[in-house]
């Protein structure tokens, strides 16, 4: 941060305007209110260059500079490149535009994003804080850096109540048969041992009553779980009620699963997996199906495949037919194998029996059963790892689709 131009450090203005350039992002109302200015206020060098280090500590800017030639005062700004989105890790409010205008109110510089740290990040932090407040709910609110855990890059700003704790609570379940209430109900009592999520708990009620009716043939069961009331302080957390709503269907028998050409599962073998004797429910046969498909494609490299499956509903005989929509996203592809904690001669060894080589689609399921079958073939192998376990790290990069291996082998 510079002045442009200094005026006498005892002499004292009143400048005609005070104008801000270099980022658009801001209006000049905002950027006065976070600097602290008012028009029509006689100030000398230092309090214009006070006014100027407060808008860098926001962290919002690269560069904060100013000039005055004797009427404007004109602040010159640089965007600061490292600003994140917000994201509410455990705290019950509603995210969305009315959230954001009631934060903005707070902090003028608040337009979604925020510096991974600085004075705009406590700002944000202090608003929730307050209508945390404003509503009972006493809590320390802290921001928390959200990496990407596929890069290890900063992708994200979390805020996080961190005292009391926030816990879920079920005010009411509705349409569920008497039969299955007392299961219902017991699938929902270990749901909620998982703590309040702002952005994942209604889809965590959700899914496991939804897989629970599925697993039973109600294949078209459709389950809603939504806030129900307000918030409370108990003396020891915070309590977020949720009601469950269950339109639970018909049991539909399977008459089909249909997968698209080039899949890597052939119709013999799910015929097997859903004529198996086995006791299991007809929903976890379909679901062992879609697990293996998708593990099917992980080993040939495509680490982004997702599944989708699709029913198609016969009312007249109640039967349901399968389909899977697949997407198997870019062959990922092996780059480099390393073994750690041991020694020079027996890292040859290993490498000397690695067979995945840089630039073959990469195949986790080698890599987990790696050493099993490694000392399987090698007799100096297994005596050197006997007493030995070992565990492994995957990094795969989304961007180059290259997947680096760490195995690190340790005494038992």
């Amino acid at each position: 941060m510079c002045a442009m131009v200094r005026p006498a450090a005892a002499q004292k203005f009143l400048p005609k305007s005070i104008q801000f350039t270099g980022d658009p992002e801001y209006s000049n109302a905002e950027l006065m209110a976070a600097a602290g200015l008012q028009k029509g206020v006689v100030l000398g060098y230092a309090e214009m260059q006070n006014f100027s280090k407060h808008l860098l500590a926001t962290g919002a800017f690269a560069t904060v500079a100013f000039k005055f030639d004797g009427q404007d005062l004109i602040f010159l700004l640089t965007p600061s490149t490292d600003m994140y989105p917000v994201r509410l890790e455990n705290l019950p409010l509603t995210p969305g535009s009315d959230l954001d205008a009631k934060i903005h109110d707070l902090a003028p510089l608040y337009h979604g994003k925020v510096p991974a740290e600085g004075g705009l990040t406590d700002e944000v932090g202090a608003a929730l804080q307050k209508m945390l407040a404003e509503e009972n709910l006493h809590a320390t609110v802290v921001a928390l850096t959200a990496f990407d855990p596929s890069t290890h890059k900063q992708a994200a700003v979390d805020y996080t109540i961190s005292a009391p704790p926030v816990h879920v609570e079920i005010a009411r379940v509705d349409g569920v048969s008497d039969a299955f209430r007392p299961k219902v109900q017991a699938v929902l009592d270990e749901a909620t041992k998982n703590p309040f999520s702002t952005a994942e708990t209604a889809g965590n009620l959700e899914r496991p009553v939804e897989q629970f009716y599925d697993d039973r043939g109600y294949a078209a069961v459709q389950v809603q779980a939504a806030r129900a009331g307000d918030p409370a302080l108990t003396s020891d957390a915070i309590v977020v009620p949720f009601a469950i709503q269950v339109q639970e269907g018909k049991v539909y028998k399977i008459a089909s699963v249909q997968l698209p050409p080039g899949a890597p599962v052939t119709q013999a073998e799910i015929e097997k997996m859903l004529n198996s004797p086995s006791p299991q429910l007809q929903g976890v046969k379909v679901r062992s199906i879609w697990e293996l498909l998708a593990s099917r494609y992980h080993n040939e490299g495509y680490l982004d495949c997702k599944v989708t499956p699709h029913a198609a509903f016969n009312e007249a005989d109640t039967t349901v037919r399968y389909t899977a929509e697949i997407a198997p996203g870019p062959v990922y592809r092996m780059a480099f194998v390393k073994f750690d904690n041991v020694t020079d001669q027996l890292r040859t060894l290993l490498l000397h029996n690695w067979e995945m080589m840089p630039g073959d689609p990469f195949d986790e399921s080698y890599v987990a059963n790696f050493l099993v079958k490694a000392q399987q073939q090698d007799s100096v192998l297994r005596r050197s790892l006997a007493g030995v376990w070992a565990r492994y790290d995957v990094s795969a990069n989304p961007d180059t689709h290259e997947v680096n291996v760490t195995i690190r082998l340790e005494r038992r």
